[in-house]
């Protein structure tokens, strides 16, 4: 394995706002963060073009390589069927997480890069806890490592914030799905 390759990881990221400050700091960690924009729980289809078009500008500005999924509406539905009413937060939350986080982890292993991290941890709404628990038992599944690194620490919510006003991105205010946006 190339040193270069030993240093990559994969952050997925939620949307720019969000990954500004995760991306600068894991360089500064000493790594090489690629990016990977999954969220095919955004609503509806524009909402999700503007947070990709954003995530877009970010990465040019951070000289971060960027990586598109799919945007499969229909395997998130699925994955939180019979969750639709659970509340914000709740167990339609983190089966959301999981499916991210399980895409990541393939996109890392099928790249041949044993680290992946999430750029959800970021927000003050989210759980650090809860979304590190299930990045590791997918880690463990793929045989990965998942770095949980909690973003907010050092004031990074507010240096996250301050690139992207800098960088002038959109800002959304809901956390994504159909069901954030109703509640």
């Amino acid at each position: 394995m190339k040193a270069e390759s030993k240093n990559k990881i994969i952050l997925h990221a939620c949307c720019a706002i969000c990954s500004g400050y995760p991306i600068n700091l894991l360089k500064d960690m000493g790594y090489i963060p690629v990016v990977y924009f999954y969220n095919p729980n955004i609503y509806p289809e524009i909402e999700y073009q503007k947070r990709l078009e954003a995530e877009r500008v970010m990465c040019k500005a951070a000289d971060c390589e960027l990586i598109v999924g799919d945007y499969e509406q229909e395997e998130f539905y699925k994955a939180v069927k019979g969750l639709e009413n659970e509340p914000e937060k709740g167990r339609r939350c983190d089966k959301c997480f999981e499916l991210r986080l399980s895409k990541t982890a393939l996109l890392a292993k099928s790249m041949g890069i044993n680290m992946f991290t999430t750029s959800i941890v970021i927000s003050p709404h989210k759980n650090f806890q809860k979304i590190t628990a299930i990045g590791q038992k997918i880690a463990q599944k793929y045989n990965l490592e998942y770095k949980a690194i909690d973003f907010k620490k050092k004031d990074g919510f507010l240096k996250t914030n301050k690139i992207s006003k800098e960088l002038n991105l959109y800002r959304q205010n809901y956390c994504g799905c159909v069901f954030s946006k109703c509640s």
